[in-house]
């Protein structure tokens, strides 16, 4: 009769074994098996914005090329060559708290100290409580402002930044003007400048008033004569009258009849818009015109 094999017994220490073996397979199986994935609920195409200017009046006409959008109709002016617009400190977006929430009414806390600081406001804090003792109380600190206070503040000082920016671009923007006289020394405007009183001399002793000579009035008064780039006139004022408003009219006549006058030429040109030319009018007792 054959001999029946042994069959192999499992101690406690096999089965320790294999219970180990079979949580460490588990645990791999656990920590490799998971993976981390992106959100599919978030989302992917940034915030559409719409950007406004925010304008402090308004025109009756609505402008046939708009530059920007804002609140209202508004037409430009100036003189600068690229548009501009006011700007304000407040040009970020920021999310703002509404009225009645927690946000909006809670001061402001400070921040925390640094580690490194602590031990510094631990002694502090030591040295004011024993001063509280000694000393008698002071006023209490004011509380700290609100996020709406904080807020309301800042709205405040970007519209007066805007409205000083508004200002200082709408001067910026106006016609570039030069202005000249019997003292220019700059050879482009001087040379303009006397060539223009030659021929404001020899119009105005041609067209001596009839009147004043009768009279034997004789006086000097200043004119303020600016003109455009092709040499016609933009404008003439008395600065200083001569006492005899016959003198002061005569004096405007002589300059009509004297115009256009040349045109700038292109050095001018290229940097001026108005060109003013102040001179001394001089009506003399020899009834003979002059300009100094």
């Amino acid at each position: 009769m054959a001999a029946v094999p042994a069959v192999p017994q499992i101690n406690a220490r096999n089965r320790l074994e294999m219970t180990v073996f079979v949580a460490a397979a588990l645990h791999a199986i656990i920590i490799l098996g998971i993976g981390f994935g992106i959100n599919p609920l978030a989302p992917s195409d940034p915030v559409q914005r719409m950007e406004i200017t925010l304008v402090h009046n308004r025109s009756d006409e609505t402008p046939e090329d708009a530059k920007y959008l804002a609140q209202a109709n508004q037409e430009g002016g100036g003189d600068t060559e690229e548009p501009s617009r006011p700007t304000s400190p407040a040009s970020t977006p920021a999310v703002l708290p509404s009225h009645g929430s927690a946000a909006f009414t809670q001061p402001l806390a400070p921040s925390a100290p640094q580690q490194h600081d602590r031990q510094q406001v631990v002694t502090t804090t030591r040295t004011s409580a024993l001063q509280a003792r000694t000393q008698p109380s002071e006023e209490e600190t004011p509380d700290l402002p609100t996020a709406g206070q904080l807020i309301s503040q800042s709205f405040e000082m970007a519209s007066a930044s805007a409205e000083i920016n508004r200002v200082l671009n709408m001067h910026a923007q106006r016609p570039r003007q030069k202005y000249i006289s019997a003292s220019t020394k700059e050879y482009k405007y001087a040379a303009y400048e006397e060539a223009w009183r030659v021929k404001v001399e020899r119009i105005g002793n041609l067209n001596y008033p009839e009147e004043a000579r009768r009279r034997n009035l004789s006086g000097a008064l200043i004119l303020d004569v600016a003109l455009k780039p092709n040499g016609a006139i933009h404008s003439i004022e008395v600065l200083k009258s001569s006492g005899h408003s016959l003198l002061d009219d005569a004096a405007q006549r002589i300059v009509y009849l004297a115009a256009p006058f040349a045109p700038f030429p292109p050095k001018i040109r290229a940097e001026t818009d108005i060109l003013h030319i102040i001179r001394t009018w001089r009506y003399g007792t020899d009834y003979r015109l002059s300009s100094h």
